[in-house]
């Protein structure tokens, strides 16, 4: 499909450049399809009276880690130009995939170093080698330290890895490294937040399981890729960067039986959806899944997973924005995109959010 049937104007002051508190209180937008889709004004605490005894909420409990590094590039002439690093693929205890900027100022071979002061780097530096480069500024970083004192440095010299359409506007501060963060945070490994569970409370999970929701973990580690814009004319031209996730057996088995029960699967965000959707086969039974996923879903796609889908409002023409015009509809998305700019919604990471009932396709 053509990139530009995913565009639309959004206005600057609608972009949220802190979240709302309490977290519940975000507005919640009900969407559900039809010729003329039906648009519900709620909040966030309201989810409980919007869903049904017997479904299934999953959320994501990847945390992200502090991901970007500055620094400069050492050892080649008399200059040492500033480099900023976004970690968003660990490949092993020391080599990490990342987005430098500029890329262009880096080769194989070169030397960077993130930073002067700490606790715990010999000497007090942080030197990463450049062993390859891919494209879009893409390089492999080797590190000097290795497994739990590297992960000690990076969080030590790291800045939280704010969206650029929110870092671009203010600087990042300590209060984004909680901010930032998830109530079910707990598996270290991502540079994005799952946004859509950045809404939920403790008060506002004991009411879904006093419903009779259940609600259930699975893990992906989102990629910094998840910023990267779709530049290609064509949606089949874009390719999306892998992440890495898990859906345990007891999970996959749960989430069965709800659905066998007559209970809805509900997506805590894009990246439960997407983890769930590569582990579910033609049949629609959910597996147990570990490894890595690439799914890219844009409209036309047959979704097997999931029944509804809570999300956070996207940015025109991404991946994200593609995915739910799949969920829900394109016409439909377009319609409720419309209303919520005009209604004063907040958009993106620290926004508010959108409960999405799939289309009938």
């Amino acid at each position: 499909m053509r990139t530009d049937l995913f565009d639309f104007e959004l206005p600057s002051e609608r972009i949220a450049l802190r979240p709302i508190a309490p977290r519940d209180a975000a507005r919640l937008l009900v969407v559900r399809p039809g010729g003329v889709p039906k648009l519900e004004d709620c909040v966030v605490r309201d989810l409980p009276d919007l869903l049904q005894p017997g479904d299934a909420l999953v959320v994501n409990d990847t945390k992200v880690i502090p991901a970007r590094l500055k620094g400069r590039r050492i050892g080649r002439g008399d200059t040492e130009p500033k480099i900023e690093a976004t970690l968003h693929r660990r490949i092993d205890g020391s080599h990490w995939l990342a987005f430098a900027r500029p890329g262009k100022r880096l080769d194989v071979g070169d030397v960077i170093r993130f930073g002067t002061e700490g606790r715990v780097c010999f000497l007090g530096e942080l030197d990463a080698t450049v062993q390859a480069k891919g494209e879009g500024g893409e390089v492999t970083l080797a590190f000097t330290l290795d497994g739990a004192v590297l992960d000690e440095a990076i969080e030590e010299r790291g800045e939280m890895p704010l969206p650029p359409y929110i870092a671009s506007k203010r600087g990042v501060d300590a209060q984004d490294r909680s901010d930032y963060q998830t109530l079910f945070a707990k598996q270290e490994g991502s540079v994005a937040a799952p946004t859509a569970s950045l809404h939920f409370t403790p008060e506002l999970l004991d009411r879904l399981k006093a419903r009779g929701v259940t609600v259930h973990i699975v893990t992906l580690h989102v990629g910094a890729g998840t910023f990267l814009p779709v530049k290609a004319d064509d949606t089949a031209g874009h390719v999306m960067h892998a992440e890495w996730g898990t859906v345990s057996a007891e999970t996959a088995d749960a989430l069965n039986a709800a659905r066998r029960a007559g209970g809805r699967v509900i997506a805590a965000g894009s990246t439960s959806l997407r983890l769930l959707e590569s582990a579910t086969g033609e049949d629609s039974v959910i597996r147990p899944f570990a490894g890595e996923t690439a799914i890219f879903i844009t409209p036309g796609y047959r979704f097997r997973a999931i029944d509804l889908m809570l999300t956070n409002f996207h940015l025109p023409c991404s991946t994200l924005f593609m995915l739910v015009s799949a969920f829900a509809g394109l016409d439909v998305m377009q319609r409720a995109y419309t209303h919520a700019i005009a209604s004063g919604y907040r958009f993106y990471s620290y926004g508010d959010a959108c409960l999405l009932h799939r289309a009938n396709i």
